[in-house]
């Protein structure tokens, strides 16, 4: 359960791995630009997690604030941003979810209205990993939710996934496959009271 709640929380990364930050391909206003300008979509994602399980699922972004990621048996996992904050429903445990408000968690740093990640205080390093640009940020409030680095192709500009580490060094990895366009979602997929009602009446 912690695993799965770092992926979705945690917007944050350390130094960059002892070495010097080479010349980027992609300039964080072209990122800012370009999730600024993305459209909803949809795609299918593995989570790769450091005791050498994998999970999978479906991954849904509407920009800006909502997010969704649902996971596939035998995971019985939901993540859900919307009305701004961030849900965790665990069936195994309870029908009522884990809420956080979404503007305390790093997914504002991506869901916010308005993506600038050129001197943003959470972005704390940016470089090339050979066809791959990296974003690195950290919320120097909540130090122990990790770090993440957030992983952009460069040709053709896209998000491609992210790294997790947590407080004790431990990685998982999300890795997307391509981002396809989504229209005409229907609210229902962000509305935490409507699934939380959902859930609890099917109990």
């Amino acid at each position: 359960m912690k695993k799965m709640l770092h992926v979705c929380l945690v917007l944050a990364g350390l130094a960059l791995h002892g070495g010097a930050v080479s010349a980027q391909s992609l300039g964080l206003g072209q990122i800012s630009d370009y999730m600024n300008q993305l459209g909803p979509v949809t795609a299918d994602f593995a989570q790769y997690n450091d005791d050498g399980t994998v999970a999978s699922g479906v991954f849904t972004l509407h920009r800006p604030g909502r997010a969704r990621f649902e996971y596939a048996p035998p995971a019985d996992l939901l993540v859900m941003a919307g009305q701004g904050a961030l849900a965790i429903f665990d069936s195994k445990f309870s029908a009522t979810p884990e809420t956080y408000p979404l503007a305390k968690t790093p997914l504002s740093l991506v869901l916010g209205g308005q993506v600038q990640l050129q001197g943003n205080p959470l972005v704390v390093g940016h470089y090339d990993e050979g066809e791959t640009t990296v974003v690195v940020a950290q919320d120097p409030e909540n130090p122990e939710y990790g770090t993440i680095e957030l992983l952009f192709a460069v040709q053709p500009l896209a998000l491609q996934g992210w790294r997790i580490r947590d407080e004790v060094g431990g990685v998982t990895e999300v890795q997307l496959q391509a981002l396809l366009p989504a229209p005409n979602l229907p609210n229902r997929l962000f509305n935490i009271q409507a699934e939380t009602a959902s859930r609890q009446a099917g109990r």
